[in-house]
């Protein structure tokens, strides 16, 4: 095998893919990082960290979903439309650098979910050498565990826009207020949270166990929240659930058909 790019945003699975890699091809493997805005706040600079404690400096590009009419309007095929345009930046970018094969962290847990940027994955003709190989989330968390990556145990992730209700359109202002509220929120503790932009409304997940907490907090929690422009700040006692953004797609169109995790 020649040289290899691996798409590096500093999660679990693409963490753990770039240490195998370098344990088989050293320095032909190199890591691409692709900086948009719907990065949350922090993770860029955890990212980096984490490459450099596997004693890789990551190549950083940038690139802007938000450029793309398709992307802003946010219906439900949005993850194809950036996945599209943050993986032909990073083509282009391992292609610069005389490397034709991108491979990604996606792996088999990835394929019981609706995700259209896997179609796009596809298109595109990056691997996923995890999935091929037959890897699950438990089997990433485990092996990362084993070689000692600092983002083992890292919570998923998910980009900004999946805090933006479907057919809301996606602005860089909605992006920045839930990425400082996220950030404020994770400040206090809280290790897994999501902040969904409902307009005026800003509706918090957290996991069941968590509500108790953040209850215990509401004064910060609401004056912080206030501030960076929610009139009105609740509290989802259905906890955190990956997708809840894609729940009421289902009612609405009367099917019962997966959406796109959040």
């Amino acid at each position: 095998m020649g040289r290899v790019a691996v798409a590096y945003s500093g999660g679990v699975d693409s963490a753990l893919l770039l240490r195998m890699a370098r344990e088989v091809l050293a320095d032909d493997a190199v890591a691409i990082m692709n900086v948009t805005p719907l990065v949350p706040p922090g993770d860029e600079e955890g990212a980096v960290q984490t490459a450099r404690s596997m004693g890789v400096e990551p190549i950083i590009i940038r690139s802007d979903p938000l450029a793309v009419p398709d992307f802003r309007r946010n219906a439900p095929d949005r993850c194809y439309v950036c996945k599209r345009v943050i993986f032909t930046a990073i083509a282009s970018a391992a292609r610069d650098r005389g490397i034709d094969l991108v491979i990604d962290g996606s792996h088999v847990d990835d394929l019981s979910e609706d995700r259209p940027g896997l179609r796009a994955l596809a298109e595109l003709g990056v691997r996923s050498p995890l999935k091929e190989a037959g890897m699950g989330k438990e089997d990433v968390r485990r092996l990362a565990a084993r070689f000692s990556l600092p983002c083992a145990d890292k919570p998923s992730g998910p980009c900004l826009a999946t805090r933006i209700p479907f057919g809301r359109a996606i602005d860089m202002e909605a992006l920045r207020t839930v990425g400082d509220a996220e950030h404020f929120l994770i400040g206090l503790g809280f290790r897994t949270v999501r902040v969904r932009h409902h307009g005026a409304v800003a509706r918090i997940e957290v996991p069941v166990e968590d509500i108790p907490a953040l209850v215990g907090k509401r004064q910060l929690v609401v004056e912080r929240l206030n501030q960076l422009g929610f009139a009105y700040v609740t509290m989802d006692l259905g906890g955190f659930r990956s997708g809840s953004m894609s729940e009421t797609l289902g009612r609405r169109t009367g099917t019962d058909r997966p959406m796109p995790p959040e």
